[in-house]
């Protein structure tokens, strides 16, 4: 990715992680195994406990329904976030990060801005994406975490309550993401916004479910006056 402009005012950057700073097909991969053995069924029931594995299996399947839905509900992202904790933590996972985010982060701080994360998965499932991630743990370069608990990333509301929690106006904030929708939002709330597009990425963009890819028209077009390195 080339180098995009920050505007002058910008003081913090808010992340996401999905495109942006890891690969689509790395998430989605996680999510599609995180409950592969992780909810163990009663092959019989002879103590009276038929009901209750007919409750589990619905609740199984509740998820999984969710999850080929790519639902951003904060307690199936909860769920998934529990689960991951074991894999990160033995080393059987590591958290995908692109090459040129580290550096762009720690030119971002070098230049005084603080940087955050606001992503759909919980605030539990991305410190451990960053803290057992391929480039070591690098949490010690974000400033703080946001999840839906603050709001979904396609309501304006969302990023007047961050920039409140932040501590400045929003239209002191740049907000990286590879989806529109979450752009729209963002600069509704008056929100300095750059749509993300990663070479790498379009053909596991273009099947995201309820993700349309960007056309010209979708990406907000934005004044700058300062240049930083953008990735």
């Amino acid at each position: 990715m080339g180098v995009l402009p920050v505007p002058a005012e910008v003081r913090a950057i808010l992340l996401d992680i999905e495109g942006t700073t890891t690969p689509i097909a790395f998430v989605q991969a996680q999510e599609d195994c995180s409950l592969d053995g992780a909810v163990p069924i009663p092959l019989e029931s002879g103590s009276g406990e038929e009901e209750l594995e007919k409750v589990i299996q619905a609740v199984v399947d509740n998820v999984l329904w969710q999850m080929s839905l790519d639902r951003k509900t904060t307690a199936l992202k909860q769920l998934q976030g529990h689960m991951w904790k074991a894999a990160y933590a033995t080393g059987h996972v590591k958290g995908e990060i692109f090459k040129d985010v580290v550096p762009a982060i720690r030119k971002w701080r070098e230049a005084g801005m603080k940087v955050y994360v606001y992503s759909s998965g919980s605030v539990e499932a991305q410190k451990l994406l960053f803290g057992y991630s391929t480039e070591g743990d690098i949490l010690e370069l974000f400033d703080g975490h946001f999840d839906t608990k603050i709001g979904a990333k396609v309501e304006s509301e969302s990023y007047r309550r961050i920039a409140a929690s932040i501590g400045c106006a929003t239209n002191n904030i740049l907000f990286l993401t590879d989806v529109p929708r979450e752009a729209n939002a963002a600069e509704e709330a008056d929100t300095h916004v750059a749509v993300v597009i990663r070479p790498e990425e379009v053909s596991d963009l273009c099947r995201r479910p309820n993700v349309p890819f960007p056309s010209p028209s979708d990406v907000p077009q934005h004044d700058v006056s300062s240049s930083w390195p953008l990735f």
